[in-house]
């Protein structure tokens, strides 16, 4: 909900004066000190300046400078009524300072009243002090009207345009500090986020090791218990070894991929066919191109899953591996001829394809898993 312009405060940053330059700050500081200046000499320069007359100078004096200082506090803190009584009382002080016959400082403390009312308050009190203190100074002058209307209507619109000015940078200070938590937030975001796509590639990469390990051991364990030979045995554990030493590999591998470091996509297959104990092939159709690496990366792993389950599912079935390089996506698609389940069907937890539907999910893509008309079919598509 829009807040009501008049009596709406201006800003904190806009009343501390926040993001001023310095030759700003300097030129504000200069004004304040002629300002004084005028004060002072207005004072020490009037004929009833003997006796008390100097002290009740001197007292008001200082009076004024020190309401003018809480007056800047108060607003600060946005505090109504103590403002109000503050500026009150200092345009008093120019009244006492008139009919005493301290003329000049009494123009000045209505003059500079004024202008801090329109810069400091809201609207809905400003204009009625600022009325007070530049009709007073309107009344007290010796000039001639036209003058007086001038000066009066030029102190006016230097004090809107004081608050305009403040209220534009103070604006500008909050939507740089927005700007810089939006940017931390980011960063942090994209922190977390390449934490989560390590730790997802990490996941997949030792869990194909992991399941691939598993399929050897527990034929392994199917030959101890038949009493086969030692040979056989040792060949699954070995095999197991080697899987053991491909995951540390592959964990390296996908480490330098997150750095950009991927070999090509159809080289990769083509090593994966050649290395996994199943009768496989690859084709390439369409336009060969790199691909992003989490797109690179999510047809990898989708890859080693769906090999790894064709040979623990259906060990002896021929696998189909293609990749298709579409105009707008990537698919990928692993098909086997079916056969008879294997002893190893029941190893496993079975996660391994859901983690990669949620990997396809996550670039926008979607990944299917089931039957087809002679075996088991996986068919991952990608946006690039």
């Amino acid at each position: 909900m829009t807040e009501n312009v008049w009596t709406r405060w201006p800003s904190k940053e806009a009343l501390r004066h926040e993001g001023v330059s310095t030759p700003r700050r300097l030129l504000a500081r200069t004004v304040r000190l002629v300002v004084l200046g005028a004060l002072l000499w207005g004072a020490f320069t009037s004929s009833r300046v003997h006796g008390w007359g100097a002290i009740a100078a001197v007292a008001g004096l200082l009076t004024a400078v020190s309401l003018a200082w809480v007056f800047s506090r108060t607003t600060l803190a946005h505090r109504m009524w103590p403002s109000l009584v503050l500026l009150a009382a200092l345009l008093g002080v120019a009244f006492a300072a008139q009919s005493t016959g301290f003329r000049v400082p009494a123009l000045v403390i209505w003059c500079a009243g004024s202008v801090a009312a329109l810069e400091r308050l809201p609207l809905v009190a400003a204009l009625p002090m600022t009325a007070v203190g530049l009709t007073s100074y309107a009344v007290a002058t010796d000039d001639p009207w036209l003058p007086t209307l001038a000066t009066t209507a030029g102190l006016a619109l230097a004090g809107y345009v004081l608050r305009l000015d403040a209220e534009a940078r103070g604006g500008a200070i909050r939507l740089l500090a927005q700007e810089r938590a939006a940017r931390a937030a980011e960063a942090e975001s994209a922190a977390l986020a390449e934490r989560a796509r390590i730790a997802r590639e990490i996941h997949d990469v030792l869990a194909h090791s992991l399941s691939a390990q598993l399929v050897h051991l527990e034929a392994a364990r199917l030959l101890i218990e038949r009493d086969a030979d030692r040979q056989q045995i040792l060949d699954r554990v070995v095999a197991a070894r080697g899987m053991a030493r491909d995951g540390l590999a592959e964990t390296r591998q996908a480490l330098s991929a997150l750095r950009g470091e991927l070999t090509p996509l159809e080289d990769f297959l083509s090593h994966l066919v050649r290395t996994t104990e199943t009768d496989a092939e690859v084709t390439i159709t369409g336009d060969r191109r790199a691909l992003p690496a989490e797109a690179s990366q999510a047809v990898r792993r989708v890859a080693q899953e769906a090999l790894t389950n064709a040979r623990k599912h259906a060990p002896g079935a021929r696998v189909r591996v293609r990749l298709d390089y579409g105009v707008h996506e990537v698919m990928l698609d692993v098909r086997d001829s079916g056969g008879p389940a294997g002893e190893l069907t029941t190893t496993g937890g079975g996660y391994g394809l859901l983690g990669m539907r949620e990997r396809a999910e996550l670039l926008g893509g979607s990944l299917r898993a089931g039957p087809g008309e002679e075996g088991f079919v996986v068919t991952l598509k990608v946006p690039v």
